[in-house]
């Protein structure tokens, strides 16, 4: 039961941290449209990761239906914050590269610091 409880905070977390990200913190010329479109790639991010997926904009694509264009323009914005990390890898078919994106490890770190706040102290 404690692990269940433990994923919903952490998915709790997740989504106030995202909102305070994006909407505290924005970047000059970005509009109010676009911070929204971050926090909405967040959350499919988060759930991709928590299903083990990998973050590419091929699978990123597959899942939103986006274009590709359209979800550079989410993407980049939470490289440029430091929530995202990108790396070129071998593609699908092994001959070319493709954009993989990973959370950065300070993401989980402020997650985690979150959940240990919620524990009862013994």
């Amino acid at each position: 039961m404690a692990s269940t409880l433990n994923a919903q905070w952490q998915n709790q977390l997740f989504s106030a941290f995202a909102l305070q990200e994006v909407l505290d913190n924005p970047v000059e010329g970005e509009t109010p449209q676009s911070r929204l479109k971050q926090i909405g790639m967040m959350t499919v991010l988060y759930m991709m990761h928590q299903s083990h997926e990998k973050l590419t904009l091929s699978n990123i694509i597959e899942i939103t239906g986006l274009t590709r264009n359209g979800v550079k323009e989410s993407v980049e914005p939470l490289v440029a914050r430091g929530i995202l990390r990108e790396t070129r890898v071998k593609n699908s078919m092994g001959r070319g590269t493709a954009r993989q994106f990973e959370f950065c490890p300070e993401v989980f770190e402020r997650l985690k610091l979150g959940i240990d706040q919620r524990k009862p102290q013994t």
